[in-house]
């Protein structure tokens, strides 16, 4: 499929995508939106930033304009607020006058205007579980008449603890129905939890989900622990556009963010701890231009869905393999370019080394913007290009080059 005047979709939908600057589907759009249409089950493992979205609300828009069907005709679960709320933002777009908005039903927010969107005569449900569960076990929600359930980021939701809450929320959609399941892994218990919601399903897979995007060039950069904060500054002014930086802890998020803002570089904070209000104004904020920078942990990740995020910048290493593929999965998405920078110290060579084995993967080392150039090369040569995971050793850094890092900071401009 080139274009999206190739699917079998209403000519109303074709100019809604059109308006909305969509043309060319993605891969995944290609693949699995005619299956999706056609009412068929449909078991899709791909990277993130493919585009699965419209995937699935293509399929549901056009199903809920050909046939007129009372109460909720579809249900999205998704594990974060923030997904919710952008798939939520993205059916409105599309849906034009001909259809209600979408119902979003999701914690942190306003309980009586979740349940006013429905008693309004929303078709579709967009809903995180833990939510959705309690108003189901209180009797405020029924799904006699769905007829389409989509599980977006299924793995995500496993590991957040969700699976009792899906379980107890599929018993309650009626058996006859169209389920699409999407994940970026699709193994252990995300297969076997699918594998008992679907029929039949057109299985598609795209890519390799394990390692990241060839869309997105990754370098790391050897810094000391008290020239990091200098280090980000300088890998900021050397790239424009937005950027998104992940931290390890809440605390440091907010170190980062409120030493970014005293530089005057406008950031923004985002992580568990944040209300809901605190949040979406982080998030509208950074799609607005508002913030050129977002500082966030691993658990807002995946609820980060920002075009034309041009470098995302990992301050600390990350915990897991699989969370470097979901923080650098941020750029990159829809066929465009982008960079992810890794900051480690002399003591994490190993961890480093360990990473790049996981996943299969090489990170460019590169030398920090602005350091001199006898003294980028020095480092660099000090620095072991490469090194198997399963014996990781961590090479000594002559005393000289760490004390010409500190000397560069002290003195730096």
């Amino acid at each position: 499929m080139e274009n999206f005047f190739e699917f079998g979709i209403s000519p109303f939908l074709k100019e809604q995508l059109a308006c909305a600057g969509f043309v060319k589907p993605t891969p995944v759009q290609a693949g699995a939106i005619p299956p999706g249409v056609e009412g068929k089950d449909v078991l899709a493992t791909a990277q993130t930033g493919t585009g699965k979205t419209l995937t699935f609300l293509i399929p549901i828009l056009e199903r809920l304009m050909r046939n007129g069907i009372n109460g909720v005709a579809a249900l999205v679960l998704v594990p974060t607020r923030e997904l919710a709320m952008q798939v939520a933002a993205q059916h409105d777009a599309l849906r034009g006058r001909k259809l209600p908005m979408a119902a979003l039903i999701v914690g942190g927010l306003s309980e009586h205007q979740q349940l006013e969107a429905l008693r309004r005569g929303s078709r579709v449900v967009v809903a995180t579980p833990g939510r959705l569960e309690d108003l189901l076990d209180r009797g405020l929600i029924q799904f006699s008449n769905l007829k389409m359930l989509v599980l977006d980021e299924a793995d995500r939701m496993l590991d957040m603890g969700f699976r009792p809450a899906i379980r107890r929320i599929v018993a309650a959609v009626p058996k006859e129905r169209q389920t699409m399941c999407f994940s970026a892994t699709m193994e252990g218990d995300t297969a076997r939890l699918v594998a008992d919601y679907t029929k039949n399903p057109v299985r598609l897979t795209f890519g390799s989900t394990l390692k990241p995007s060839e869309n997105v060039r990754l370098q790391a950069f050897e810094a000391v622990a008290e020239g990091k904060p200098e280090t980000l500054r300088r890998l900021l002014n050397n790239e424009q556009g937005r950027c998104l930086i992940f931290a390890r802890t809440k605390r440091g998020s907010e170190r980062i963010a409120n030493h970014l803002n005293r530089e005057g570089i406008q950031a923004a904070v985002i992580h568990g701890d944040r209300s809901q209000s605190q949040r979406t104004a982080a998030l509208h904020g950074f799609q607005k231009g508002r913030y050129r920078v977002l500082v966030a942990t691993d658990l807002a990740s995946r609820g980060i869905h920002v075009e034309n995020i041009a470098h995302v910048i990992n301050y600390d290493l990350p915990q897991a393999a699989e969370n470097f593929i979901h923080r650098v999965g941020r750029t990159g998405r829809a066929g465009n370019r982008g960079i992810a920078s890794t900051l480690f110290l002399r003591e994490q060579r190993s961890e480093l080394f360990d990473l790049e084995g996981q996943l299969g993967i090489r990170m460019e080392r590169m030398p920090v913007p602005g350091l001199p150039r006898e003294e980028a090369g020095r480092i660099l040569r000090e620095v072991p290009r490469s090194q198997p995971a399963h014996r990781p050793r961590i090479a000594q850094l002559p005393g000289e080059v760490l004390q010409l890092q500190m000397a560069w900071l002290s003195n730096r401009v």
